[in-house]
């Protein structure tokens, strides 16, 4: 087999690699700084008082800028002589021109090095190789029916998979490939140990948390630091056989590639050559996209159902043939009144008829339904990947936390002194940060709010979701908190970003869903706020605009965060080598080299915003799903694009992201099932108070089964004091009498909505429970095989080793 590919014009490559000058010690990672050369600008047309004084300015401005310039190369040569100190081998290569000198510092961490924080991190070492296990169900299924499987695909090079242990450098031996130090250590592995020496390396005053590279590169000692790709991910031609590929250039053919869309990810792939944290995003993404085909097919369903069924309304049938029947009451104070006949309601039935309401249960329970799945993948992958044991306890504390706490006291855990910070004080620095969400929460809730009763087109409304940025908001507008590691401190940052977005993009619709004309009285008594009239629904009611809403939501802003995530990192690499483009100039007779290639490439951003914009999505298709049954088709349309987008980001335009474990997603998790608890209330609401589901069905109940004059029956007069000053009689949507009280009717039909809501909800969580109850977290077959791993790793370890040879006699898979 050969790899089929268009001829591409490779950039050169040094010929070294990814290796010193010597050609045999590994580059770990790289450092990079610039230094830009100053040049003397010259004023002319000016007097001598104004040369005199500009040149004062001027001296006082160079001055403070050579003083910060020597405080950066203070910390920098702190922080080198430091890594230095701690075991790290170097070596510098400078590439200038005119305007500015690019300085790299390669890194590499020789044996003992690795050695020692090996064991200090628990890294996971292979034990016994293992057959490859298949964790696609559908491939499983396909296969037990016979039936051909398109979407899947062989990818040269797959991870060996190994029955593995914590590193312990006393029994090196035991451990396969331990006697080749250069390959014994994975890349990902190599690059997770240098940084954490980099996170660790004080530069200035520990006491002042000057310690670690990620505070330096905000500060701008440092312009980037990164461990290397390896090689480029070009095709280097036709006809080549596809384990002859490296890594980058197998996950840009088998998995970028746009014509990959309907295949699996190479999740073993991914996670060999970005680690489990980026692994897991793919791998949830993927189940997500997966699971949005039944909830698409049946959404399409009820939607077209509701096509098919159209002409069989009889309300939407009175209110076209009524004529000039109905006169209604004006929708503003500057409005004039109007003809109930002049809006067909024919598309307002596609989104509100019966079939809605099954289809909000269904989304409700397939919300719960896959999360639980996903909790049994999840563990199936993290046990996989020899992250199922890594918990919080395992991880370090943050260079921060230890640079700034007070004391230390012993890991009740560990049994080990480690630094600590008071609990009353952690405490009063939350809250203070939750405060910070709170005031900036508010006035976006009043501005929504505010927006809505302003604005009389809709359109309006929602182009506030086509600009809005769906940027994280900047970590200094949080106070310290004082997490003790790197994922408490995510995941509350994560959690109180989410709060503000989740206000930001869901104000609108719930006040639409929930708000809108609810409190706009009756003609001649109209409810307003700061002199203004209440705004009421439209003509074709408050379930349509919500749906226009949604459907602006998810194909618009859909449409337009796929455009920019493709136009932005364009633009961002276009800028990045414009910069460099005076040093490539000055060395153009040279070929460019790895580490050189791979800093005109643009700095990973993290996951944040991805999870950020699926997990939104995810709200959308559940929360507001009884106003738009297609949203989950689109939301599927969307991520398969997202995938290929996402992936050909980090194999082709971002620089290498250091890999880092994970167990699970983190606290996205815990919102997802936030999400999809309110979903059940929030739809239980809608169908119960905007929808016109109750209203028919008590009308059948009470009146005519065929829905023969319930537009009638919907509309109350005018009071008579209205009419004297207006000179008309109107009719307006509401339960209430000439006098403007309300009826027995509007009584009955909020004692039912309310009990709907009660029935709907206690039923749907009832479900919830037992569908939780009945499929476990992790399936039996997988605790016996962690059991069977760590009887045989504890048998590994042990001094006794006939225990061990008897246990490798016996044949079994390890996942």
């Amino acid at each position: 087999m050969y790899v089929h590919c268009e001829q591409t014009s490779s950039p050169p490559v040094h010929p070294s690699g990814n290796y010193f000058r010597d050609g045999q010690t590994k580059i770990d990672f790289v450092l990079v700084w610039e230094v830009k050369v100053r040049r003397k600008r010259r004023s002319r047309g000016q007097s001598q008082g104004e040369a005199a004084e500009e040149a004062v300015e001027a001296a006082q401005e160079e001055s403070r800028s050579e003083r910060r310039k020597a405080q950066l190369a203070q910390w920098r040569d702190k922080f080198i002589q430091n890594l230095q100190s701690a075991g790290l081998l170097m070596e510098k290569e400078e590439s200038s021109s005119v305007k500015k000198a690019i300085h790299y510092l390669k890194l590499h961490a020789p044996w003992d090095v690795l050695v020692y924080y090996a064991e200090e991190l628990c890294l996971r070492a292979p034990l016994q190789a293992q057959p490859q296990p298949d964790f696609n169900t559908s491939a499983q299924v396909l296969q037990k029916l016979w039936v051909p499987n398109i979407m899947k695909d062989s990818v040269p090079n797959r991870p060996v998979d190994y029955y593995t242990c914590a590193f312990r450098k006393s029994k090196m031996e035991k451990f396969l490939g331990s006697d080749d130090r250069e390959n014994y250590f994975t890349n990902t592995q190599r690059h997770r140990i240098v940084y954490e020496i980099l996170a660790r390396t004080v530069y200035g005053r520990r006491k002042r948390a000057e310690v670690g590279v990620a505070r330096l590169l905000n500060e701008g000692a440092f312009t980037g630091a990164f461990p290397l790709h390896e090689g480029p991910f070009e095709l280097p031609g036709c006809d080549m056989q596809p384990d002859k590929l490296n890594k980058r250039q197998v996950l840009y053919h088998y998995w970028s590639n746009w014509l990959k869309w309907y295949k699996y990810q190479p999740l073993d792939h991914i996670r060999e050559y970005f680690g489990e944290k980026i692994a897991l995003y793919f791998a949830w993404l993927g189940f997500y996209t997966a699971w949005l085909l039944p909830a698409a097919l049946v959404g399409t369903c009820v939607f077209v159902s509701g096509i098919l069924t159209m002409g069989s309304n009889t309300p939407a049938k009175e209110i076209c043939e009524s004529g000039g029947l109905y006169l209604m009451c004006p929708l503003c104070e500057n409005c004039k009144p109007w003809n109930i006949s002049d809006i067909c309601p024919m598309v307002g039935y596609l989104f509100d008829h019966p079939g809605t309401v099954f289809f909000s249960v269904f989304m409700s329970l397939w919300a719960v339904t896959f999360l639980e799945y996903w909790k049994r993948k999840n563990a199936t992958l993290a046990h996989h990947w020899d992250c199922m044991d890594f918990h919080e306890e395992e991880e370090p504390p943050r260079p921060e936390f230890s640079a700034m706490a007070p004391a230390m006291e012993e890991n009740p855990v560990t049994g080990v002194k480690e630094p600590y910070f008071p609990e009353k004080a952690r405490i009063s620095r939350m809250l203070t940060g939750s405060m910070v969400i709170v005031i900036m929460v508010r006035p976006t809730g009043v501005v929504r709010v505010l927006l809505s009763e302003a604005v009389t087109i809709k359109l309006q409304i929602n182009l506030i979701y086509l600009v809005s940025p769906n940027k994280t908001l900047p970590e200094t507008f949080f106070p310290t908190e004082m997490h003790r590691t790197q994922t408490q401190y995510e995941d509350a940052f994560t959690f109180k970003v989410f709060i503000f977005q989740f206000v930001n993009f869901y104000s609108s619709p719930f006040y639409v869903a929930f708000f809108k004309g609810r409190f706009v009285g009756y003609p001649g008594h109209y409810g307003t706020l700061f002199g203004m009239r209440n705004e009421d629904c439209g003509s074709g009611g408050c379930l349509i605009e919500l749906a226009e809403q949604l459907c602006i939501i998810m194909v618009g802003k859909q449409l337009i965060n796929n455009v920019q995530e493709f136009v932005i990192p364009k633009i961002k690499a276009w800028r990045q080598k414009r910069a460099l483009s005076s040093v490539k100039k000055a060395q153009k007779a040279e070929q460019p080299k790895c580490w050189e290639q791979d800093y005109e490439l643009i700095p990973c951003e993290g996951l944040f915003d991805e999870y950020l914009e699926i997990v939104l999505q995810f709200g959308f298709i559940t929360i507001f799903v009884a106003a738009f049954p297609l949203a989950p088709l689109f939301a599927l349309l969307n991520n398969w694009v997202e995938v290929r987008l996402d992936a050909y980001k980090f194999v082709c335009e971002y620089r290498r992201p250091v890999a880092e474990r994970a167990q699970h997603i983190g606290v996205w998790f815990i919102i997802l099932e936030a999400l999809s608890h309110v979903s059940v209330i929030v739809n239980a609401f809608l169908i119960a108070f905007t929808s016109d589901f109750l209203p028919r069905l008590l009308y059948q109940y009470k009146f005519n089964n065929d829905l023969h004059g319930y537009v009638n029956f919907t509309l109350a007069y005018s009071p008579p004091s209205y009419n004297y000053s207006s000179h008309t009689v109107c009719r307006y949507k509401a339960f209430r009498d000439e006098n403007g009280k309300y009826t027995l009717v509007y009584w009955e039909l909020l004692a039912a909505r309310l009990g709907f809501i009660i029935a709907f909800e206690h039923v749907v969580f009832f479900v919830l429970r037992v569908i939780d109850w009945m499929v476990p977290d992790i399936p039996e077959s997988l605790e016996l095989k962690i059991k069977r791993e760590r009887y045989l790793a504890k048998q590994a370890l042990a001094d006794n080793q006939e225990a061990l040879l008897v246990n490798e006699a016996i044949p079994g898979d390890k996942k």
